[in-house]
């Protein structure tokens, strides 16, 4: 057998599956009970297998009509969806959006439920990644890139300076007393690829000698080095829009009152030339707006 059996078949198994009986799916389907055994019978006789056990009074799915069930009903699930989706008087916006995982995780996520409410329309598609450089996905709305803010695009909107603070677990700051200094956080130091400078810069400002992270624990992104240290292990220099969420839950601390500022920061672009569409001006204006809000 390699055709797929005739859609009708198919709708009025699922029908009567769902029903476990062939007079409902009559109903449902508007036909006789007589037709809709019919068309089950020729689905049987198709597939070379028995669906339904006819009972005096009923049928019930036999155990290879169960396992044939459940795809069928997703497979018109996904249909109904998709063609209500696009066809639909009330069909639904999406709007596509690429960022760092850290950023994405941290900073976003838990705030889209109040994107939702205010724009119950419009659906939010992410995709994420450890580093945003410039991504060459044309479907993509939407890019959160972690830079300078110096890149060709025109559509480009700053979301906030940014300091960094050093965290760390309860345990391990407690381990230094009330007088905890740099110097002792300095040698725990868990650096971020991509933004081991931080450490130095932070010395510097302090006027003390920088510490060494040869050898030691690195992580790839904010979110797996706030991980690392929610775990116990030593100390991080990140960002206070990533460590807000970790200190109010009492998994970190922040026992130094110097604030580094960082030179990079996040900025908000869409493509040049992608046609203007009112869901995406929505999505970025309420993300501009949280960031200055915040300030």
């Amino acid at each position: 057998m390699s055709k797929i059996p005739h859609v009708t078949w198919l709708r009025a198994f699922d029908v009567a599956a769902r029903h476990s009986s062939f007079s409902s799916a009559a109903t449902e389907l508007g036909l006789t009970p007589a037709a809709v055994s019919q068309q089950i019978k020729l689905l049987e006789q198709h597939l070379g297998a028995q669906l339904f056990k006819r009972l005096p009074r009923g049928v019930v799915l036999t155990d290879l009509g169960h396992a044939y069930a459940q795809p069928i009903r997703k497979s018109f699930a996904e249909m109904q969806d998709a063609t209500t989706g696009l066809f639909g008087t009330h069909r639904k916006r999406r709007v596509r959006v690429h960022g760092s995982i850290s950023y994405t995780a941290l900073i976003l996520a838990p705030k889209l439920s109040e994107f939702h409410a205010a724009h119950p329309d419009i659906d939010v598609q992410i995709t994420t990644a450890v580093w945003t450089e410039r991504v060459e996905d044309h479907t993509v709305d939407v890019e959160i890139r972690y830079g300078h803010g110096d890149w060709e695009e025109s559509n480009i909107r700053h979301l906030g300076h940014q300091v960094a603070e050093v965290v760390c677990h309860p345990d391990v700051a407690a381990k230094f007393g009330t007088g905890i200094a740099f110097q002792d956080l300095a040698p725990h130091a868990i650096p971020i690829i991509g933004s081991e400078a931080d450490w130095g810069k932070m010395a510097e400002h302090l006027g003390v000698q920088a510490p060494s992270t040869a050898g030691r624990f690195k992580a790839d992104s904010s979110l797996i080095a706030l991980q690392i240290l929610a775990g116990g292990t030593g100390a991080g220099l990140i960002s206070c829009d990533f460590t807000k969420r970790y200190l109010e839950q009492g998994q970190l601390v922040s026992p130094l009152e110097f604030r580094l500022p960082l030179p990079r920061s996040f900025f908000l672009i869409t493509p040049d030339g992608a046609p203007a569409r009112p869901e995406v001006t929505q999505f970025c204006d309420w993300l501009y707006d949280m960031h200055h809000e915040a300030i």
